[in-house]
């Protein structure tokens, strides 16, 4: 009996060597990295001057150059230098508050400027500042400049000869978004 338990000590023992022998076998390592983001500020978009026709008369046209002083400026602030889409939703006609009466509206194919120097002056957009005279249902891909930028809408009224006299108005709708340049 002496005998079988040194067997087995000894087998224990030599079970023992080879295993802890072995332990260079083990071809594994683990490593722990990382993951960053970084959230660029968030896009805001202002109504800073609405597209002002002013007085008009009934059946004259009466037009607002996007270089006007009365063009519609909307302002863009975000991370400076990330690109953007920039999409207007354009009213068709102005109404009375009542809705007794339309007056139609129109905007041509160079009615609106992109300025990204966020200067808010129409008048005083150079060439080299962005885009001059785009379609305003197609604007190129802009970016947000170091200030912001800007976008100038001009358009045209058509009144009608009977054109009800009143106060009409009507919604430019802005959207800007980050497209991920």
């Amino acid at each position: 009996m002496k005998f079988g338990f040194i067997r087995a000590i000894a087998a224990a023992l030599i079970f023992f060597v080879i295993v802890s022998r072995f332990e260079f076998c083990e071809a594994q390592d683990v490593a722990v990295g990382s993951a960053t983001a970084r959230v660029l500020a968030n896009i805001t978009v202002t109504a800073l001057s609405p597209l002002d026709f002013g007085d008009i008369f009934q059946g004259v046209p009466k037009s607002v150059e996007n270089n006007d002083a009365e063009a519609a400026i909307f302002s863009i602030a975000g991370q400076a230098g990330a690109g953007i889409t920039i999409y207007l939703q354009l009213p068709e006609y102005l109404s009375l508050s009542d809705g007794s009466d339309r007056l139609p509206i129109v905007f041509g194919g160079t009615d609106a400027s992109i300025d990204t120097t966020g200067a808010a002056n129409p008048s005083g957009m150079a060439a080299t500042d962005g885009w001059q005279n785009v379609n305003p249902y197609n604007l190129p891909a802009a970016v947000v400049g170091s200030v912001a930028t800007d976008v100038y809408l001009g358009g045209t009224v058509n009144p009608s000869i009977n054109q009800k006299a009143g106060n009409y108005s009507g919604d430019i709708v802005i959207t800007a978004a980050y497209d991920g340049t």
